[in-house]
C-alpha cells in the first residue's frame, strides 16, 4: 500500500484498521477501548519505532528475531484478548470470523493472515521468511497464549 499510495507505513496500516473494522459489521462485533488503543499504538510504533528496531546482519540471527516476534505478538494479544476491553482489528476479524464458522482460532488467523499475504504479494510487496512466519505462526502463538491464560484463570 505505502509503494502504491505513497503514504508512511504507520499511516496506511491505520487506515487499514479502519477498513477492516468495517469487516466487524456482518459479523456484529463490538469494538472496545483496546480496539481503539490498537490500531493508533500498531500504526504509531510501526510509524516510528520500527526504523529503530534492531536487524542484524546474520540471516539466522534474523529468523530467530522473527520467529520470537511472532511468540511475544501471539501471547501479547492473547493477554488483551482475555481482558475483553476489545480486540485489535484483525484480532476483532479473527474472533467473528471464529465464531460465526466454529472453525480454531489458529486456523482462521492463519487464514486471514495468509490473504493479507497474498494481497500484499499481488501489491508488489515482498515475501520473505519473516513473512511467513508471522502469517503461520501468529494463530496458534495466540491460540496457545489464550488456553495458558485461560488455564492460569481457572486454577484461581
Amino acid at each position: 500500500m505505502t509503494r502504491i499510495t505513497g503514504w508512511s507505513l504507520g499511516f496506511a496500516t491505520f487506515l487499514i484498521s479502519a477498513v477492516v473494522l468495517l469487516l466487524w459489521i456482518p459479523l456484529m462485533q463490538t469494538p472496545g477501548i483496546g480496539t481503539i488503543l490498537n490500531a493508533v499504538i500498531v500504526a504509531l510504533v510501526l510509524e516510528y519505532a520500527l526504523p529503530i528496531l534492531p536487524h542484524f546482519d546474520s540471516y539466522l540471527a534474523n529468523a530467530v528475531l522473527a520467529l520470537t516476534g511472532v511468540f511475544v505478538t501471539g501471547f501479547g494479544g492473547a493477554i488483551y484478548l482475555v481482558a475483553n476491553l476489545g480486540p485489535g482489528p484483525r484480532d476483532g476479524l479473527m474472533t467473528g470470523l471464529q465464531r460465526v464458522t466454529g472453525k480454531p482460532i489458529a486456523l482462521v488467523r492463519m487464514s486471514i493472515e495468509l490473504s493479507v499475504v497474498a494481497i500484499g504479494w499481488a501489491l508488489g510487496g515482498t515475501l520473505g521468511l519473516g513473512t511467513l512466519l508471522f502469517a503461520v505462526g501468529i494463530g496458534p502463538a495466540m491460540a496457545i497464549g489464550m488456553q495458558i491464560l485461560q488455564l492460569r484463570s481457572v486454577a484461581r
